[in-house]
C-alpha cells in the first residue's frame, strides 16, 4: 500500500504558519520501516478538496489527512469527505460521547454545571458530525475525535485529524500502531550516498542510467547543491533501495566515479 498525506488550510498556502505536519509525518513511518509515497497542500476550498477527496477515495492507498474537519465556517473537510463519498453526515454516536465528556471536563474545572443542551455545547456537537460509515479516531488532547473512512475500492482508508500538531501527531500514531503494525519493517530498505564535488550533472548521467539498468530494485538519486560560504558545489549522489543490491550498487558507483576522475566524499 502507498501511503499520502493531504495538508488543508489556507493559513499554510498564505504563509501565516509554518506546516510542520510533513517532516513529523516522515519521522513516524521512518521509524516504523515504512515510506511517504505523496503528500499534497490544499487551501480552504471546498470544491478542491471535495474533488480531491474523490480523486484519492477512489484509489488503494493510506492517505493521512490534517486539517479544516472542525465547526467553524471556513472548515470544509468533513463535509468535503462526505460529498466526495456521496453520502450525508451524521453525528457519530462514540464521537458524542467523547465530546460531551469534554464538555463536562471543561465545565468541572470552570466549577460550573456542564449544560449539554445550551447553544454553544450543541454547536460543539457539529466536530462529531462525520461521513456515514465513519470511524472514530480518539484524540488523547483534549478528547475530540478526528475520523477514518475505507476507500471507495475497499482497499487503504483515509484518516481524518485536526490541523493542531498537538493532535493531529498522536492521533496518526494510533493510526499507524493500531492499524498497520502488520506493515511495519517488512521492506528491508538500504541508502548509500557521497558529496561529488565540482562536477556537472550531465558528467555523472550516464553512470546513473547505467547503476539503474543493472540493479532493478534500486534508486539513483542526485541533489546538487550551488554552494555557500561553508560548502563547496557538490552533488550529493547516491543508490537506495533493497539492501543487498544498494551495496552492489553503491560500489559500482565508487568505481565510475573514480574512472571519472571524480572527487568525492562518502556520506554513508
Amino acid at each position: 500500500m502507498a501511503i499520502g498525506l493531504i495538508i488543508i488550510g489556507d493559513e499554510i498556502l498564505s504563509g501565516k504558519r509554518v506546516d510542520k505536519h510533513f517532516p513529523k509525518v516522515l519521522e513516524l513511518l521512518t521509524a516504523r520501516g515504512l515510506q511517504l509515497n505523496w503528500a499534497e497542500y490544499l487551501g480552504d476550498d471546498p470544491a478542491r478538496i471535495t474533488n480531491t477527496l474523490k480523486r484519492t477515495f477512489a484509489g488503494e492507498d493510506i492517505v493521512f489527512c490534517t486539517g479544516g474537519i472542525g465547526a467553524t465556517p471556513d472548515d470544509h473537510t468533513r463535509q468535503c469527505a462526505a460529498a466526495a463519498l456521496g453520502v450525508p453526515l451524521a453525528l457519530h454516536p462514540d464521537a458524542k460521547v467523547k465530546i460531551q465528556e469534554r464538555i463536562a471536563d471543561t465545565a468541572r474545572e470552570s466549577g460550573i454545571t456542564p449544560i449539554y443542551d445550551a447553544p454553544e455545547n450543541l454547536h460543539r456537537l457539529k466536530m462529531g458530525e462525520f461521513p456515514v460509515g465513519s470511524s472514530i479516531i480518539p484524540n488523547p488532547y483534549n478528547k475530540i475525535p478526528g475520523f477514518f473512512v475505507p476507500n471507495v475500492s475497499g482497499e487503504g482508508a483515509h484518516y481524518f485529524a485536526p490541523g493542531f500538531p498537538v493532535m493531529a501527531w498522536p492521533m496518526f500514531e494510533w493510526v499507524l500502531d493500531t492499524h498497520y503494525a502488520h506493515l511495519f519493517h517488512r521492506l528491508a530498505w538500504a541508502e548509500k550516498s557521497v558529496l561529488v564535488f565540482e562536477m556537472p550533472e550531465s558528467t555523472l548521467t550516464p553512470l546513473m542510467e547505467s547503476i539503474e539498468a543493472e540493479f532493478s530494485q534500486v534508486k539513483v538519486f542526485s541533489l546538487p547543491h550551488v554552494g555557500d560560504d561553508k560548502t563547496r558545489r557538490h552533488i550529493d549522489l547516491g543508490v537506495k533501495g533493497e539492501p543487498s543490491q544498494v551495496e552492489l550498487a553503491f560500489s559500482m558507483m565508487k568505481a565510475g566515479l573514480r574512472q571519472l576522475r571524480a572527487e568525492y566524499q562518502q556520506v554513508n
